[in-house]
């Protein structure tokens, strides 16, 4: 890895990171680093000055990371994630060691006590409490002996959550299904036929190939006259990582399931929390577990008589067209399209060919421009990690703010899913000199065909104004100081709040004019399509919200009510055969020598039984290859979609009184929210812009949902 990955004036060299060069050059930045930091605690700068010393100190870490935690994701090989791997638990340590280094902290506390804290401005002052409060949830109370514990916890519980991760692309990977004829692809669109018969052919093999990437899961599911092949595919993708379907026990997920979550209560209760749950939401908006559950269950009361209606009519509209059976789950997206197309007279299909990329992206950077005042641009880059991938320059008055790197498109040996993630954070260098922000936007859309432009669903235009709103919360802040500028020290459960935001252009007309353009003609989208589109709107919205509602309960729930053993409480051992690198088995016995008294399972169904109206098969394994909660960043944290929903659909209904293309709004929400990163409570940034705390009100309106009486967030209680 050459020294200028680590140069804060480079971006990341991506073509010449190699596998083999990584854990050394880890391993030597390490050592450096910690020995510039003892440099510095023996002699330390006076009060903010130190900050910024170790700001330093983390960015170049960071930056050195980013690429190769990236790449890992994207372009996923044996060798990067062997070094990814050897180099994932050293990190743990580093930063174990970090938030439990006493002299650390007593420089914090020194600051915070100091006559100087006083006249910080509200950032650095934030920037300061929030350490404070991560040095305790990092153990620093703790006995020293409890303290190693801590650190084997965390270092064992990044190990896990890494192979959970793996073998969920493993499992995706390695299942795909070759036909010869087009004919048993009755149904489905030419688009998605000349994808198949392109999978086919950079495999060399004749016909048609289907795999388990979502553009192709998707388009299955959702226009395969074949109910068998939609089983088939239905079964392969549920039960991916798990004990059941093609690949059972091959890439099982179920043991990491159950330690990890031992684990996590291990951690929770020896920091002196109840439960996992709890220790969640002391870096969260949200006060306590029961306003969690409360909101949850109080919006799925609302939804669910929607839920059931729209069920009962799609089971009726099934019979009607032929299904020979109850609907079955690999039913409902096949024959909720046919309904959707007979009431509505619009497929997800017919809008594609007006969303090249070509004309999406110009018009998404063209509303931006408007609201925000910026301007994008593409930038020439070589050496990037993929074809497929680009680099834009964000300018105000023409001068650079940030950058980002796009990768849109779904391939083998990349994660599923669509994300934004940090390359590097604007902060104040030591010089003087500002270092400006950079993202990456990574989606998984059906790539070009052939001579075919790349073509995206109106769904997936969704999802990438969704990862362009966080992009723009990391890009266009205005914090000079890395802990909370940009995404960073901003609470999890207000962090999609700009994401979900500027979804809502994706409704405008005015906005639907600038991103859409039939591919081959350029003809604007005509009105009886726009018509049906906004009409559609909210076909099956009460089907969809009690779906993600059974998702943030699972998850909840789950780390809320989780109990290790039957016996009193025992915690699992770590550093004994567990932690050498055998994983129990699912089921297996805990230090106690009890049985885990929480069936993962078991608690799904129950919940399903409570907020589902589509039935599930006993096959499914949903959970083995639910990544956001075992292997990202959402564990008792999944309800923040929801939770952010209510605060962006409140948002935003200030723009639908005011002018959805407001420039004086937009200025507001971008002073207000996106440039203040997380230097202030997000309840604070939402008052400022709205003038009072959020209702659920516009959320259940957009949804079509009628709103109740007395829906009003507050930090005190629940909607």
């Amino acid at each position: 890895m050459p020294n200028s990955l680590l140069q804060h004036h480079d971006f990341p060299p991506f073509a010449r990171i190699t596998p083999a060069a990584i854990e050394p050059a880890f391993d030597q930045l390490l050592a450096e680093a910690r020995a510039e930091l003892e440099r510095l605690l023996d002699n330390p700068p006076a009060g903010w000055a130190l900050i910024q010393a170790l700001e330093t100190l983390a960015d170049r870490i960071n930056q050195a990371w980013s690429p190769v935690s990236h790449m890992n994701a994207v372009v996923n090989s044996d060798a990067l994630r062997q070094a990814y791997n050897a180099v994932l638990p050293k990190l743990t340590q580093y930063y174990t060691e970090q938030g439990q280094n006493e002299r650390l902290y007593d420089a914090y506390r020194q600051l915070a006590d100091s006559e100087e804290f006083s006249q910080l401005d509200l950032s650095q002052q934030t920037l300061v409490n929030h350490a404070l409060r991560d040095f305790h949830l990092s153990g620093i109370d703790l006995p020293a002996e409890q303290r190693l514990h801590y650190g084997e916890l965390k270092q064992r519980l990044s190990e896990l959550c890494s192979r959970f991760s793996e073998n969920v692309l493993d499992a995706s990977n390695a299942w795909s299904k070759q036909l010869e004829s087009v004919s048993n692809l009755s149904g489905l669109p030419e688009s998605a036929i000349a994808a198949a018969r392109q999978a086919a052919e950079a495999k060399a093999l004749p016909g048609y190939r289907l795999t388990l990437d979502f553009p192709c899961y998707a388009a299955v599911m959702t226009y395969a006259d074949d109910r068998a092949l939609r089983r088939e595919v239905y079964e392969a993708f549920v039960t991916r990582a798990s004990d059941q379907g093609p690949g059972a026990g091959q890439w099982d997920n179920s043991a990491l399931i159950d330690e990890i979550l031992a684990l996590r209560f291990a951690l929770a209760q020896l920091l002196g929390y109840a439960n996992y749950a709890e220790y969640s939401l002391a870096t969260k908006m949200a006060s306590s577990t029961d306003q969690v559950v409360d909101f949850l269950r109080d919006l799925a009361r609302h939804s669910l008589p929607m839920a059931r209606q729209e069920f009962i009519e799609l089971g009726e509209f099934a019979r009607q067209a032929g299904c020979p059976e109850d609907l079955s789950a690999w039913d409902v997206g096949y024959y909720g399209e046919k309904l959707r197309q007979q009431r509505y007279a619009l497929s997800q299909e017919e809008l594609r060919p007006y969303f090249p990329v070509s004309t999406v992206l110009p018009g998404l950077f063209a509303i931006s421009a408007q609201l925000f005042d910026i301007e994008i641009q593409a930038q020439p880059a070589t050496g990037l990690w993929h074809a497929d991938a680009q680099l834009f320059r964000i300018c105000r008055a023409g001068a650079p703010i940030g950058y980002f790197y796009l990768d849109l498109y779904a391939r083998e040996h990349k994660r599923g899913g669509a994300w934004m993630d940090e390359c590097r954070v604007r902060r104040l260098r030591e010089d003087g000199s500002m270092q400006l922000p950079v993202a990456y936007l990574v989606c998984n859309f059906t790539p070009p065909v052939g001579e075919q432009p790349a073509l995206l669903t109106h769904n997936e235009v969704t999802t990438l104004f969704h990862e362009f709103g966080h992009g723009l919360h990391h890009l266009l802040t205005r914090i000079d100081w890395a802990g909370v500028s940009g995404i960073n020290g901003v609470a999890w459960d207000a962090v999609e709040l700009p994401s979900q935001f500027l979804e809502n252009w994706c409704w405008e007309p005015e906005a639907l004019a600038r991103i859409s353009g039939h591919h081959q003609t350029g003809e604007p989208l005509p009105q009886r399509l726009l018509d049906a589109m906004l009409a559609a709107r909210n076909f099956q919205a009460g089907m969809q919200m009690v779906r993600q509602i059974e998702f943030s309960l699972f998850d909840f729930l789950l780390h809320r009510d989780y109990l290790p053993s039957s016996a009193a409480g025992a915690l699992p051992a770590v550093g004994t055969s567990s932690a050498a690198g055998a994983t129990p088995a699912a089921g297996a016995q805990s230090a106690a020598g009890g049985e885990a008294a929480t069936d993962v399972q078991a608690l799904l169904n129950q919940i399903r039984v409570e907020t589902a109206v589509v039935p599930v098969p006993a096959f499914n394994r949903f959970q083995h290859g639910f990544s956001h909660i075992f292997a990202g960043g959402y564990a008792a944290g999944y309800y923040s979609y929801k939770w952010a929903e209510v605060l962006s659909a409140d948002a935003f209904s200030r723009f639908e009184e005011e002018g959805v293309f407001n420039p004086e709004l937009g200025q507001a929400f971008l002073h207000e929210v996106l440039e203040r990163g997380g230097s202030r409570e997000p309840m604070a940034l939402f008052v400022a812009f709205r003038g009072r705390e959020p209702t659920v009100d516009a959320l259940l309106r957009h949804c079509g949902i009628a709103a109740g009486q007395d829906q009003r967030v507050s930090e005190e209680g629940g909607l």
